[in-house]
Order: C-alpha cells, then structure tokens, then sequence
C-alpha cells in the first residue's frame, strides 16, 4: 500500500507496510502513482511493460533519460523492500488475537471531583456522572497490589494519577506513591508514576514531591487567556489562567522543560487554535499538546463537518511555523507531531493501540476496573474490581482482538500502523462498537500524520540529513 501526497512543497510517499519514507521529485513521485496503479492489477507485471507505461504517460513532459533514471531508482528501492511491499502483519492476525496480555498500567481515579467547571469535561466535573468521592488509601494500596500480580514479568509499570482533580486527595497520592516505591525491589518492579492537574491547587510542595516521584506531569491548559477562560472556569465562574501559568511556568523550569505537557484542548469555538499552541509556546512551554474537544453533535462547542478543512489547514500552519522556528533556535515539541520513523512502537501497539481493557486499566475510587477513563461509569464496561481482580472475562477478550484489521475503516487506510485504530472508547460513544472508527478523529489523525512527517523530512534535510 503506498500513500502519497505533497505538503509545503515536499513530495512524499510512504510505504505503509514497511514504514518507509521517500521524499522525491516530482517525477519520481508521478511515477510511483503510475506503477502503484499497474502493481496493484497485476502485481507481477514484468518490468519492461512497467518502464513502457512510464514511458508513453510521461514523455512530453521528461526527457527519455529523465524516465529510465527515475525508473531505475525507484526498482532500487523496490528490490530493497522500502516500496510496494507486502503486508507482514495480516497472516498473524488470528494469533494475535490470542496472545497472553498482562496489566502494565493503571489509570488511578483519585477524586472523582473537581474545582473547575470544564464547559466539555467528559467526566461531568470530574464525578464520572455518578458520585462525588475520594479515593481512599486503602483502595489505592490494593490497586498497587492488583497491577503487581498481575503484571507477570513486566519490570516496568505505570501508574497515573488522574480524576476529576488529584491535587484534592494529594495525600493519598503521596501514600500510593510510598506504597508502590516499597515494593519495588521485593517484586523486581519499577513504577513510573505520572501525575495530570488543573494546576488550582498545585503548590510548591506539591511541584517537589512531583519532581521527586513523577516521571510525567500533565499540566491543563486550553491556550490563549479568552480561550481558556471561556471553557476551563471555576466553579464560581471565574477564569483560570492566571491562577495557573505562573506555575506552570515553575513547574516547566524546575523540570527543565522535559518530562512534562501543557495539554489543552480546541473546540469549535477556537478552530484557530494554532494560535493557542503558539500562544503557549511564547510563554515559553517547549512540551505542548492541544487536542480535538471530542463531544456530542448537539453540544455548542463540538467539532463539525464544515470546520475540518479549516483544522486541516492550522496543522499545516503549525507545522510550518514549527519549522521556521526551529531554524531560529524557538523550536518546541508538538504532542501530535512527535513521529518515530525509525523505531517506533512495538508491533502489538502497532496494531492495536493503547491496550485499553487489557494492558490498561482505570480504576475508581472505590477500586471498579473499567477499560479505560473514558468508560468509567459505564456499568456494561465494569470489569471487576482490585480486590476481586477481573471477572468480565469476555470484555477483556473483545479489547484483546480490537484490532486495525477488526475495523472495516482501517483496512485501506494509510494511517493505520501510527494511529493503531484510533480511540476504541469514541469509536464506542459513537457507533456503540469498539471495533468501529470515529470518522472525526480520523480526519485530523490522518492529518497529523501527514504534517509530522513532513516535519520531520524538513528538520531532516536541514541536519544534511
């Protein structure tokens, strides 16, 4: 499967099943597009008839020697297996959808409350559409307990700490944090903790220990003031930005603007929001990340038909940016634009993503496992509970085979070994099948996609890459 397209004058071709990135001229690029077309007929077609096709479609516009130059560079990197190749992954399927998982995250709901008001919070102001609760640390020791036993012999784990807001049970926290270091040696086992807040009540004392114990932190934040303000207010209506940039700012600083994200979020009312991201970038933050509101079609503030083109186009103007920036020693880091080319993730997470329902687990304060944060009271998705361990056998096999050869829409679809299939939890809201696509979020997935290679072709070239 070969993917091809053309952004900020690069040509591009990817070769979606081994991976491979080509930027090339224009001619090499017109002809790869014939040969695809001829390949994918009749994949054996033998090379003269192939260089014949080139020959009759693109002379008047390339000389002859032009023609069999390009033909002869692009049969190199044929014969090299970095085009036209085949699917590797497909035949193995059916195994894989039998593989043993074991838990290696947990996603910890330590307060299923909040003190803001976020006009699009999926979680209903952090109670999940339920109860207001803390959790207790009791609850939060067995959850250790729980991913321990049942992690089998994966060393590294992780443990989030997410809600509504952590910072309002920070206490447990910190003895879920003390409990887990505890066990490390005794269990041969390394927590990596990770911590996401609103930043209202993030103090001093809580940046140190964060900077002692957390290996990530996510800091929320929609960008520029008038955005942020409009959708992330407090309880009482007033704005929170300036309660929370100076220590963000802090907190970016002390950790040496590494091993943290500003993260926000653009709805339809900030379809401009490469101006949020940059907002946030002249601040001073190098790790940013803004997102798609994920959201009901009748909410006000939802994603819609007609502003895609426009978001399309804020990548393109981001990405560009980015690059010019770069150039002048500003550069930043894009969640979204962040692409590995030449690792990458394993060929499990390839396929199937974050490994929710499996790999990993939310947990609520009351120690209910459910797939995932955003399946959280949900009771057809309760699992069972940390004390009990899993008793939904069935629902951890459905995620299990969740796959992007289980989704009709993924099959054909270029952008399929980065995105791993998208969301199963929209893919659900929407369609009310984890197997299905959230055709929103694959518009700019694929979008994303596309910008963060040519990124990363533009940086390359750059460095005489």
């Amino acid at each position: 499967m070969i993917h091809q397209y053309v952004n900020n004058g690069y040509h591009i071709v990817l070769d979606v099943n081994s991976g491979s990135v080509h930027v090339v001229d224009e001619l090499v690029y017109r002809m790869i597009a014939l040969l695809d077309g001829a390949l994918s007929n009749n994949e054996k077609t033998p090379e003269e008839e192939l260089l014949s096709l080139c020959r009759k479609e693109l002379t008047g516009d390339y000389t002859p020697e032009a023609i069999e130059e390009a033909f002869g560079e692009i049969k190199e990197i044929r014969d090299s297996g970095q085009l036209f190749t085949d699917d590797p992954y497909e035949r193995y399927i059916a195994d894989f959808a039998k593989r043993d998982t074991v838990v290696k995250a947990l996603c910890l709901h330590i307060a299923h409350d909040c003190n803001l008001a976020c006009r699009y919070c999926f979680a209903g102001e952090g109670e999940y559409h339920g109860k207001r609760a803390l959790m207790s640390a009791e609850t939060g020791r067995a959850a250790i307990d729980f991913l321990i036993a049942n992690s089998g012999n994966r060393v590294n784990l992780e443990v989030d700490f997410f809600g509504g807001e952590p910072t309002l049970n920070f206490d447990v926290v910190k003895e879920i944090v003390r409990y887990g270091r505890s066990l490390e040696k005794e269990h041969n086992k390394n927590f990596r903790f990770t911590l996401t807040t609103n930043g209202i009540l993030f103090d001093d004392d809580m940046l140190e220990f964060a900077n002692r114990e957390m290996s990530n932190i996510v800091l929320s934040i929609d960008g520029r003031k008038e955005v942020n303000d409009r959708m992330r207010p407090l309880r009482g209506g007033q704005g929170s930005y300036d309660r929370i940039v100076p220590k963000y700012l802090k907190t970016a600083e002390s950790r040496g603007q590494t091993n943290y994200y500003v993260r926000g979020t653009y709805t339809h009312y900030n379809t401009d929001f490469s101006k949020d991201v940059l907002h946030l970038a002249d601040l001073g933050f190098k790790q940013i990340s803004v997102e798609p509101v994920v959201a009901s079609p009748e909410d006000d503030y939802a994603i819609r038909e007609e502003d895609l083109p426009v978001l399309c186009e804020e990548y393109d103007t981001l990405a560009k940016e980015m690059i010019k920036r770069h150039k002048e020693g500003r550069g930043f880091n894009f969640f979204h634009f962040m692409i590995d080319l030449e690792g990458g993730p394993c060929v499990a997470k390839r396929l199937s993503g974050c490994g929710s329902g499996t790999e990993y687990l939310a947990v609520t304060p009351w120690g209910d496992l459910y797939p995932c944060h955003q399946f959280v009271g949900n009771e057809d998705f309760l699992l069972g509970n940390v004390k009990d361990g899993i008793r939904r056998h069935d629902l951890t096999d459905m995620f299990r085979s969740c796959n992007v050869y289980a989704k009709s829409a993924c099959r054909e679809c270029f952008a399929k070994f980065f995105c791993s299939g998208g969301c199963a939890a929209n893919s659900y809201n929407f369609h009310k099948d984890i197997n299905a696509s959230y055709e929103t979020g694959c518009v700019l997935q694929k979008k994303r996609i596309e910008c963060a290679i040519m990124l990363k072709a533009a940086l390359m070239e750059e460095e005489g890459e």
